[in-house]
């Protein structure tokens, strides 16, 4: 069982990153979970058998109580021309939704949605989040319905209309991490991509089909209960390795360092293989568009941006800033049994983000 710090550190304001890690990165030990759990325990504080992570979503995530829970989902599907994303998020005193469609040529984007300020229960309350989940904010609608091993979005709003299903293939893995900061400070996380999008998206009355065999889907879930002050790095990214296979990449960085998980992966032909390691993320803040470098035990990794995107929302007391930049990836990843698994000119995205919530 992984040890949750005693319940008197939650007198202590938390700020991520928690810990700084060596520049050469830092591997930990972390258990695979392979039967269902809870997230919490009836008191609403962190089960301990619940840290680790998972292949697939076996972590029931309820989350009793009121006032510093988190609960988001977000898809992004992306196609040869553009980047559709949706986004629902309940955060007890805030909710927010939002779809957006950026066109990959001109990276121009159109964004519709906003948040709500104390909203009531929201559609994101289902432990199993196996039911169908939905928000609206004014004439902004975003439904996510899980049906069967996939899931049916829809958005539709005054600029921009959504019907895609997304699927995955019958052997498709993807992870499921609890990040512990505290007895009463924690955070699931479900991180999947490589999924296939098919239907239609509508853009100020242009209709663009969205064909499964050229488009690809990013999927993040997340429940718990975030410290105030909070940063994270996250990259996605999904193409072919050196030897003509399917590689999906998810990194993350910060809001783990310091904690015995990670949310680092390469996903080969279907097959899940974890990357325990805290990573270095390096990057210059100031220019957003030079190369990004992620390294640590057995990972050497170059993104190469071509575009950056920035959202800020900042009322002091709630700020919320993402730096978002889509490229490539380059790099080479040994996994535990010692392959070496090389990749260039893989798509994908590396960001950087800033919360006070």
């Amino acid at each position: 069982m992984t040890p949750v710090p005693h319940p008197r550190e939650r007198r202590r304001r938390v700020r991520l990153p928690v810990k700084h890690i060596p520049s050469t990165g830092e591997r930990v030990t972390e258990r695979e979970i392979t039967h269902p759990v809870d997230l919490c325990l009836p008191s609403g504080r962190l089960n301990p058998e619940a840290v680790g992570w998972t292949r697939t979503a076996l972590h029931r995530t309820g989350l009793p109580g009121w006032g510093r829970n988190k609960r988001f989902e977000y898809w992004s599907v992306v196609t040869p021309t553009a980047i559709i994303s949706l986004s629902i998020s309940h955060h007890d005193y805030r909710a927010n939704v939002s779809v957006s469609y950026v066109d990959r040529s001109t990276y121009a984007e159109i964004r519709q949605g906003g948040n709500t300020w104390l909203p009531g229960a929201g559609g994101l309350g289902s432990a199993t989040s196996e039911e169908p989940m939905e928000a609206r904010r004014r004439d902004v609608l975003v439904r996510m319905t899980p049906h069967g091993t996939g899931t049916v979005l829809h958005a539709a709003s005054a600029r921009i209309r959504v019907d895609l299903t997304i699927t995955g293939g019958p052997e498709h893995e993807s992870m499921g991490v609890v990040v512990p900061w505290s007895a009463r400070a924690f955070q699931y996380t479900k991180k999947d991509n490589g999924l296939r999008a098919q239907g239609v998206v509508v853009v100020e009355g242009l209709s663009h089909r969205v064909e499964a065999n050229e488009s690809t889907a990013v999927h993040d879930r997340g429940r718990g209960r975030w410290p105030y002050f909070t940063l994270w790095n996250w990259g996605s990214g999904y193409g072919q390795d050196s030897l003509g296979r399917w590689v999906g990449l998810q990194f993350g960085g910060k809001w783990t360092d310091g904690t015995p998980s990670t949310e680092n992966w390469i996903r080969i032909d279907g097959r899940l293989h974890k990357i325990s390691s805290h990573l270095a993320w390096n990057y210059d803040p100031a220019r957003w568009l030079e190369r990004w470098s992620l390294t640590g035990p057995g990972v050497d990794v170059v993104f190469v941006p071509e575009h950056h995107l920035q959202h800020l929302f900042d009322r002091w007391v709630v700020k919320s800033r993402s730096d978002t930049c889509y490229g490539h990836y380059t790099g080479r990843i040994t996994l535990d049994t010692g392959e070496v698994v090389t990749f260039a000119n893989v798509f994908g995205h590396v960001e950087e983000v800033e919360r006070r919530w």
